[in-house]
């Protein structure tokens, strides 16, 4: 005589369901910390210090009770919502992505330096921008020799464009470069082929202020870009890599 074994329906589990939710608000809280400053909610240097702060801490916290819920669904076979709580583990996960690519992948150590240029010896100048531009606690007067070879040894990649092009045609290509790349455009001077602008990060919108500068030379023409960051003493590579960006761009 056979038996036959009735299954009952798996119960969903109301702290899978918690968990998930707590996560969801969590990663929404580091989403508000990153575009935050975007939104106007607060200064873009207030975004930066409370998501350095806290973005770990709240990776950390989702990660250990998605793993501690997953352990104890594990443990209750009638109840359902492992799926739940490895979602929930994912979103920790991304929420430490930053720390965890720093772990695994290449160590970049950048210089404390916040102002790149081009021409390390006669870096362009800023006349339309001044000194007591909108929040601005660095100057824009270059730091000198040493900050050259900071620049120098951390980013020896960052060189004048030299150009087969006219001045003219130079300069009308680099500031559609400048516009292309979102920069507002500010001290725009044709006649001696040099613009001046600003540029914002993508997440903390931090501001920094750019310079560009043509001049003729004997096979056509030169292209060299400035970028200093308005607060901050080192940039973690932001400006080196906004001028790569536009090089490359410009020998598109």
């Amino acid at each position: 005589m056979g038996h036959s074994m009735i299954i009952g329906k798996k119960k969903s589990s109301k702290l899978a369901s918690l968990v998930l939710w707590l996560s969801v608000i969590a990663g929404l809280l580091v989403l508000l910390m990153l575009f935050g400053a975007a939104m106007g909610l607060w200064e873009p240097i207030d975004g930066f210090r409370y998501y350095r702060t806290w973005f770990k801490s709240i990776g950390f916290t989702v990660c250990g009770i998605s793993i501690l819920c997953l352990i104890f669904l594990i443990t209750q076979r009638r109840l359902a919502g492992k799926k739940k709580a490895i979602l929930s583990l994912l979103i920790g996960l991304a929420i430490l992505w930053p720390m965890i690519s720093s772990v695994v992948g290449e160590s970049i150590s950048y210089p404390p330096i916040h102002d790149i240029s081009t021409d390390t010896i006669n870096p362009p100048q800023f006349l339309t921008l001044k000194e007591d531009r909108d929040g601005a606690r660095n100057t824009l007067v270059y730091g000198g020799p040493k900050i050259a070879a900071q620049q120098i040894e951390a980013f020896p990649d960052i060189i004048p464009i030299i150009s087969t092009l006219s001045p003219d045609d130079a300069y009308s290509k680099a500031l559609s470069v400048g516009k292309t790349m979102g920069w507002k455009i500010i001290g725009e001077d044709p006649a001696v082929r040099r613009y001046e602008g600003t540029a914002k990060t993508p997440f903390f919108k931090f501001v920094d202020d750019t310079v560009v500068v043509v001049s003729e030379t004997p096979t056509g023409s030169r292209i060299d870009i400035r970028s200093v960051s308005r607060i901050g003493r080192g940039d973690i590579g932001v400006n080196a890599k906004r001028i790569r960006e536009f090089i490359n761009i410009f020998n598109q």
